[in-house]
Formats: structure tokens, sequence, C-alpha cells
């Protein structure tokens, strides 16, 4: 199997030895569906058997799937989006000449519910939400089916909070306020605290 080295220990397919797969990826175009079938499950990603063009000569499939790729909603297992056998249908992002493989979408093929969310939510809306989980410095909470957004720790009450633990549980439902969204970088950001009496008022 031919390969090249870089001078430092990584390697390379060299385009020579593999005409065949690099014209065929090549030959692909920005967001052009392929389909195909998941070969393998990896801790780095997903490797697809495309049902046109060559096999690889290295990896299990042609097609490559990052994880963030894979859905929109965050996932605790690949399982839960995929399996070995599925059958896919994914976009085309980009030629991986490095290791010879289509960069592939799954994720860009389904409606992205975050647009969907951002359309009809406004900054400063409450919501009801479900708490999918706790980190040092804040909490995730769903408000909608693959919406999820951050309440940091300072917005969890309206007394200080050392640990998110000290006020919410993974999977109790919570009410939230919108306190900003990025369309852009897809993020939503959330306060419990402003969702809550405000114990200056009722003094």
């Amino acid at each position: 199997m031919d390969k090249v080295s870089d001078g430092q220990g990584a390697w390379s397919m060299t385009a020579a030895a593999h005409p065949e797969l690099w014209a065929f990826l090549a030959g692909l175009e920005q967001d052009q569906l392929l389909s195909g079938t998941i070969a393998a499950i990896e801790s780095f990603g997903v490797f697809v058997a495309l049902d046109d063009g060559p096999a690889h000569p290295v990896f299990p499939g042609v097609g490559f799937i990052t994880y963030p790729e894979l859905a929109w909603q965050r996932f605790e297992a690949v399982e839960e989006v995929v399996r070995v056998g599925q059958r896919v249908t994914c976009a085309f992002l980009q030629f991986d000449t490095w290791n010879g493989e289509a960069r592939l979408s799954l994720r860009a093929t389904r409606p992205d519910p975050f647009r969907a969310f951002a359309d009809g939510t406004e900054v400063g809306r409450v919501l009801p939400g479900q708490v999918t989980a706790l980190i040092p410095f804040g909490a995730f909470v769903r408000v909608a089916d693959g919406v999820e957004g951050l309440v940091p720790l300072e917005e969890l009450a309206w007394t200080a909070v050392e640990k998110p633990e000290d006020v919410l549980k993974a999977g109790e439902p919570v009410g939230v306020v919108v306190t900003g969204i990025d369309r852009e970088r897809r993020r939503l950001l959330l306060s419990h605290r402003l969702a809550l009496p405000d114990p200056a008022r009722s003094r």
C-alpha cells in the first residue's frame, strides 16, 4: 500500500497510487448527495461504504462522518443516531486528500431544528424545559426537540451558586427565560434565575 511520509512520522496515501479513487473523489461537488451503508463506528467518527465509486484501500469505507455531522441534537452514544449496516444518504462536504476519503454530513440532509426555533422565539420569552446535563459552569436545558441551551452558573439562581447540582438535577423539568440567540453559531443562552420570583421584590 503506497504511502508517503511527511517527515514527522505521519503518513498519507499518494494520488498516483490510487488514481481511480482520487478521480472519483475529485469529481464530487459540495452538497452532493451520496448514499451508502454504515461500515464501521469508531471513537473518532463513522465510516460509510458508498454505493458508487471504488472501495477504500485502507479504511472500511470511502465516506467518513465526524460526530458533530451526525445529528443536530446532542447524543450520548453514536448508536442513538446510526448503527452498522444502516443505509444512509449524506451530503458531501469536502475531499480529504490526506486520508483519501469523502467527508460527509448526515445532519445536513435533515432540517435544522435550531433555525426553526430561532425563527419563532424572541429574547425574553419564558419557556418550559428539561435539564439534560450539568457541567461545572452551568447546565444544559432542552427547550424543544433537538434544541438545547446553556444556563450559565450565575443564571441558575438569585443567590450565588457554587455547583449546578445545588440547584438542579438532570432530567427535572424547569422554567427558563431566553437571554440570547446566536443564529450563526447555533447557540442559545437561557436563565433559570429570571424564571424564579425575585426575592428583592417580595420584601
